[in-house]
């Protein structure tokens, strides 16, 4: 297959959409998103050059991260925007003209499907998958705006338990840059259930270079927002996706309360 030149046409006729929407008619304030949710390959890709047992890994997807999301999702009643194509593919938390966007290697990992790869061939995939999963979330930004609903956003995500041979200690981690809002309320409860360590910008920290859905949907928008970022080991099973669901929706919903007290939202 011609990687590098790319397919006249990137999805296939057999192939979803980009976007997954989940309780689009929620009430809830929070609207979640999940660049990382999905690991699928536009047919005409092939599978990259890369064997399963990568294709299974974390450079791939957010391991864990779409069971949370649709439970969380559901248990709140809130809308869910996420994105079934993988990043090895394009990175929807990238911004496009980032060398990391389309990935030559993640972590140790060579991707020959992205190695030569046209400009033209990059841009089919930033306008078939990139630019529909960020118009969409947008449009709803736009729309609850227009119905005067409040809208707090919250980019969903797991991260690796090692990175670089470096344990990582987090459970959970709340990622942020310019909102002080909402990422201090979330901190003070995360780190009142006694049980947790709990990352302030850990393992990971939200900057305009380094991310997309937080800085463009949330920060120029002067919404309230947060990235959350779940251990991978804690979310590897049925169990650990149900059990964190639960406790996110219960201390969100705290949040919500006192936002709303607070006439807030």
């Amino acid at each position: 297959m011609n990687y590098g030149g790319g397919p006249s046409l990137l999805l296939a006729s057999t192939d979803v959409s980009p976007v997954l929407e989940r309780n689009a008619v929620g009430r809830s304030p929070f609207l979640f998103t999940c660049d990382h949710f999905g690991r699928r390959i536009p047919s005409p890709l092939g599978d990259l050059g890369l064997p399963e047992t990568e294709l299974e890994r974390h450079i791939a997807c957010d391991i864990g991260i779409a069971g949370v999301a649709t439970q969380l999702s559901d248990l709140l009643g809130a809308h869910l925007i996420a994105q079934r194509y993988s990043r090895l593919v394009i990175d929807c938390n990238r911004p496009p003209h980032v060398a990391s966007s389309v990935p030559l290697i993640s972590e140790a990992t060579t991707v020959p499907g992205n190695e030569g790869l046209s400009r033209e061939a990059a841009e089919m995939r930033r306008a078939q998958i990139f630019d529909p999963y960020h118009q969409r979330i947008e449009e709803v930004i736009n729309e609850r705006a227009r119905q005067g609903m409040p809208t707090v956003l919250v980019s969903l995500h797991s991260f690796t338990p090692v990175y670089a041979g470096i344990a990582r200690p987090w459970h959970i981690g709340t990622l942020y840059h310019r909102d002080t809002m909402l990422p201090p309320r979330l901190l003070k409860h995360l780190r009142s259930e006694g049980d947790l360590v709990v990352g302030d910008n850990e393992p990971y920290a939200v900057s305009d270079e380094t991310d997309y859905t937080i800085p463009v949907h949330g920060e120029k928008r002067g919404l309230m927002n947060s990235g959350i970022e779940i251990r991978q080991d804690l979310i590897s099973d049925q169990a650990g996706e149900t059990g964190w669901a639960e406790r996110l929706a219960r201390i969100l919903g705290e949040i919500e309360t006192t936002l709303r007290a607070e006439a807030l939202i």
